[in-house]
Formats: structure tokens, C-alpha cells, sequence
């Protein structure tokens, strides 16, 4: 799992779902040295990207270097913040919700938009649909904080509302194996380093 790289509004604003952000120039040069480590991964199955722009921008160069189409995938999709869609942070923050966002985000809805167990659910039954379709190969998804770090907890069996203790980083990767066993998490927020090697020991 790949988180899209910096935008204009990256740390400032809440963007959610809405469409027409792309990267800035930094989270271009952040794509393009991502999809310099992802390229030397083995056995590449495929490569998915949430609809957004930024997140299918950012899986672009990926997608060239290793001669992959990238196919859209909307469960992969950050969570919808509903009508604090393209809030700015500074001002949620003073919110008497963020304490809940925070410390009980198991238990919280964004206004008219979609609950953080619900974000969780829909992101790891694409995961478990996505590697099922793929047995036995490495699938890239292209996506966005939350979702991916919704989906880091459940792998690890860390409750929803320890989620925000994980921190996902912009074209940072984060890994998990699948097996008969469960999900084995062999990397979280990677920026650097190489990718190779990851592997079940």
C-alpha cells in the first residue's frame, strides 16, 4: 500500500473525496522516487489506485517502470469526510469532535459522510477481494492515509481506536503478507530502503 504523494493542501486542508487536486512538484519527485523502489519488486500482479487524481498520479510512474496498467479501484478511496470535505485542519482541530476523531474514532461519523468503521471495513474487503484475485503475486494499491492505515491496524489486530498511533506518510509503503495464516505485516510507512527484501522470514 502506497500513500499518494504531497499536494498543494497536504497537512492544511481535509480534501477527503473531492476531485481535482493533483500532486504538487514535491509529491511528483516523491512519486517518481517511489516508483523507483517499487520497480524492483518480484512477481508484480498487478497495480490499483484509488479514482483521485493525486493517488492515480502517483501511481503513474510505478505503473511505467514496470510496464503495468493501472487499474481503478474505488474501495481503495479515502474515506468521505463528508461536510468537513476541504475543511481546514487548523480550524477542525478546535473542534469538540476531533478529542473523538483522535481517542474513539471507532465510535465517530463525519457529517453526512462515512463513519471510520465503515472506511475500515470497505478498505480491507477490497484488500482480501484484491489478493484473492491475485493468489501468490504482489498487488500495489495506490491510495490515501486513513484508509491505509485503517487497513495496517487490522492486519496488525490493533483495535480502530489505536489507528491514529500509525502514521502514513506521503509515497511512504507499507506492507502486509497473506497466507493461510493471516496477514503478516512486514512493513509500515517506508520512505527509503530497499523493498526487495521484504519477505515472510
Amino acid at each position: 500500500m502506497v500513500r499518494h504523494g504531497k499536494t498543494p493542501s497536504t497537512g492544511k486542508l481535509l480534501p477527503g473525496q473531492a476531485k481535482g487536486l493533483h500532486l504538487s512538484d514535491t509529491g511528483r519527485q516523491e512519486a517518481d522516487e517511489v516508483a523507483r523502489r517499487l520497480s524492483n519488486l518480484k512477481n508484480v500482479a498487478a497495480i490499483y489506485a484509488s479514482p483521485l487524481e493525486r493517488a492515480r498520479e502517483t501511481a503513474a510512474p510505478t505503473a511505467k517502470l514496470l510496464k503495468h496498467k493501472v487499474i481503478i479501484e474505488k474501495g481503495l478511496l479515502e474515506c468521505d469526510f463528508g461536510d468537513w470535505t476541504g475543511k481546514e485542519l487548523s480550524k477542525l482541530m478546535k473542534l469538540p469532535e476531533w478529542s473523538t476523531v483522535q481517542r474513539a474514532p471507532s465510535t465517530f461519523r463525519f457529517p453526512k459522510g462515512e463513519s471510520f468503521t465503515e472506511m475500515q471495513t470497505r478498505m480491507t474487503t477490497t484488500l482480501d477481494a484484491l489478493r484473492t484475485k491475485h493468489q501468490g503475486g504482489v498487488v500495489i494499491c495506490f491510495s490515501h492515509a486513513d484508509p491505509i492505515k485503517a487497513a495496517v491496524a487490522h492486519a496488525m489486530g490493533t483495535h480502530l481506536d489505536l489507528f491514529q498511533r500509525i502514521v502514513i506518510s506521503t509515497c511512504s509503503v507499507s506492507a502486509v503478507s497473506y497466507s493461510a495464516f493471516g496477514p503478516v505485516v512486514l512493513t509500515v510507512n517506508s520512505t527509503g530502503g530497499d523493498l526487495s527484501e521484504l519477505r515472510m522470514s
